[in-house]
């Protein structure tokens, strides 16, 4: 994976600090797949999303996998990295903390309506110091905070025996093996992985795997894959097992869940 360096307490680019008269700015990247914004912090909330392509974004002990009618709101000073899952058109906001939509310090994943996404398009384009900037950078705060979230994360584990348990499933979520297979390959019992699954996750190893697979699915779903598809790309036995173990979850089918809002 290419590592795109990143200075840890200041921003991508010189000159894109937020500041109470500019207090929405952004910072567009057009990458590569496997490349990594290596871990930094700022002062300002920040909103990653991707027009295109799919990215991964790991905060403190949690992970998340964003499709383009998603995007993650991290707030101000935590220690974020994001990494692309395949060619995408990275296109950050800085938020100033001062106008945050969301408080506290938890990240919110967010529906992107198709108001939210134009928003982000023109305000890209717009010219600094424009009448137009305060406007747009006003729409798109506002748009933010209305914007509905979705319960798509995936905690992950200090233990570096079970952290390579956990970083094995996502490379390959469709992986068959069981807890005591995984247990030869980290060097753990399946009793001590199972017992540190429950303590670091607070969940089961089959529960954290099926929040994992279905983390996945977002992508899968974004490019138009058939639910069939999906499933099977998941390690699940049927498309049926899956939309059902999905609507389960989230409360409403995938095709629901992933079709995109018109504003």
């Amino acid at each position: 994976m290419a590592i795109v360096p990143v200075n840890h307490t200041r921003p991508h680019l010189p000159g894109t600090t937020p500041t109470p008269k500019r207090p929405v700015r952004l910072v567009a990247r057009d990458l590569d797949a496997s490349e990594l914004l290596a871990a930094h912090r700022h002062a300002w909330g920040q909103v990653t999303y991707a027009l295109d392509g799919v990215v991964r974004v790991t905060v403190g002990n949690s992970t998340w996998i964003v499709p383009p009618m998603r995007a993650i709101w991290i707030p101000p000073r935590a220690l974020h990295e994001v990494a692309t899952l395949e060619k995408a058109k990275l296109r950050a906001l800085y938020v100033h903390a001062d106008i945050a939509p969301f408080k506290g310090e938890e990240c919110e994943v967010l529906e992107v309506s198709a108001l939210l996404r134009e928003l982000i398009v023109a305000f890209a384009q717009v010219q600094a110091g424009e009448a137009r900037e305060s406007m747009l950078a006003t729409l798109i705060v506002d748009e933010l905070a209305r914007s509905r979230t979705q319960p798509i994360r995936v905690a992950l584990p200090t233990d570096k025996r079970l952290k390579a348990l956990c970083e094995m499933l996502i490379a390959d979520p469709a992986s068959p093996l069981t807890l005591d297979e995984f247990a030869v390959r980290v060097g753990a019992s399946a009793r001590t992985l199972a017992r540190l699954f429950e303590r670091e996750l607070g969940m089961s190893f089959s529960q954290w795997r099926q929040q994992m697979r279905l983390a996945h699915a977002a992508p899968l779903i974004a490019r138009g894959l058939p639910l069939s598809h999906v499933a099977s790309e998941l390690g699940y036995a049927s498309q049926s097992a899956f939309s059902a173990m999905f609507k389960k979850t989230f409360g409403q089918s995938p095709s629901s869940f992933f079709a995109r809002k018109e504003s």
